[in-house]
């Protein structure tokens, strides 16, 4: 029995190699073994046949995210995505927990600070975001609209320090006006409309491209509606909006936080800098539904 690679398998049945390898872990591919961390497909393997159920009951992300959750099940991408986007997002903002507390906080609802001194603050708002990555998973499928921004932006900031000041608005648009990286932003009179318009805008567009999303993003950052907590709820409303039209989604991890504001900033300039950022975080995320064996379009 001759054996081939994936990559030539992949090119005989027309596919993508990631989807030879998804069949083969998945055990439909007769005979395929495994060599150290190749696969050996047998020359004359049939491409497996994608069975009528799954057409018409696609198990997407979301639908996995969605599982995930309601079994509170361990170690998963729900899992996964839960604490690398509460870390990653936080850490951008300032907060100063590290990967490990914010995992136990997830996982024990217990953080252990030895000699540290731990901001409540940063405790808080950790927990509150992944009640609002829940709140993205369940109404993912929903149109965006300003009800659920603010319900976002509630639950991200409630009980907070921020939310014993009066002049603070948590759940509501800004009463004072802010500024974002030296940059004026929207007034806090103009930012009902401006966002009511924003979202006139993109919920008319049919079927959503990443393209669509970024600059969703770019607009609703640069309007900063909130007091604080904008960057954040933006962030949540990328990965919601990815979700819903089966686009990976993405997380912006430190190392490439600059990128991501050079490609704000940049956006009416050039669109490639913040395109490019989202691709290769896209990629890192990629590489965890690799990991978990769920299957994407490229």
């Amino acid at each position: 029995m001759r054996y081939l690679s994936v990559a030539e398998i992949a090119k005989k049945w027309n596919v993508s190699e990631r989807s030879v390898r998804n069949y083969c872990a998945n055990g439909r591919v007769p005979g395929a073994f495994l060599t150290g961390k190749t696969w050996n497909v047998p020359e004359d393997a049939i491409k497996p046949e994608r069975s009528n159920q799954k057409k018409e009951h696609p198990h997407t992300l979301l639908d996995i995210l969605k599982e995930q959750k309601a079994s509170k099940y361990s170690g998963g991408i729900y899992h996964k995505t839960q604490i690398e986007l509460t870390y990653n997002s936080n850490h951008m903002e300032g907060s100063r927990l590290t990967h490990d507390q914010t995992r136990y906080i997830f996982e024990t609802n217990t953080i252990g600070i030895g000699n540290e001194v731990i901001n409540v603050d940063d405790v808080i708002e950790t927990a509150n975001h992944f009640r609002c990555i829940d709140l993205i998973i369940e109404g993912a499928k929903a149109a965006l609209t300003e009800k659920f921004i603010k319900e976002l932006h509630l639950i991200l900031k409630n009980g907070t320090t921020d939310s014993r000041k009066e002049w603070f608005a948590v759940g509501d648009y800004k009463k004072l006006p802010n500024e974002v990286g030296g940059m004026e932003t929207t007034l806090p009179e103009d930012v009902h409309g401006k966002m009511k318009m924003l979202l006139a805008e993109y919920n008319a567009k049919e079927d959503k491209t990443l393209n669509d999303i970024l600059e969703f993003h770019v607009e609703f950052e640069r309007i900063h509606p909130f007091q604080d907590g904008n960057g954040r709820v933006g962030r949540l409303l990328m990965f919601k909006e990815c979700l819903k039209y089966n686009i990976v989604p993405f997380i912006i991890e430190d190392n490439l936080k600059l990128y991501y504001y050079r490609g704000l900033k940049e956006w009416n300039q050039e669109k490639g800098y913040l395109t490019d950022t989202c691709l290769a975080a896209q990629d890192k995320y990629k590489a965890y539904l690799d990991f978990f064996r769920i299957e994407y379009e490229e």
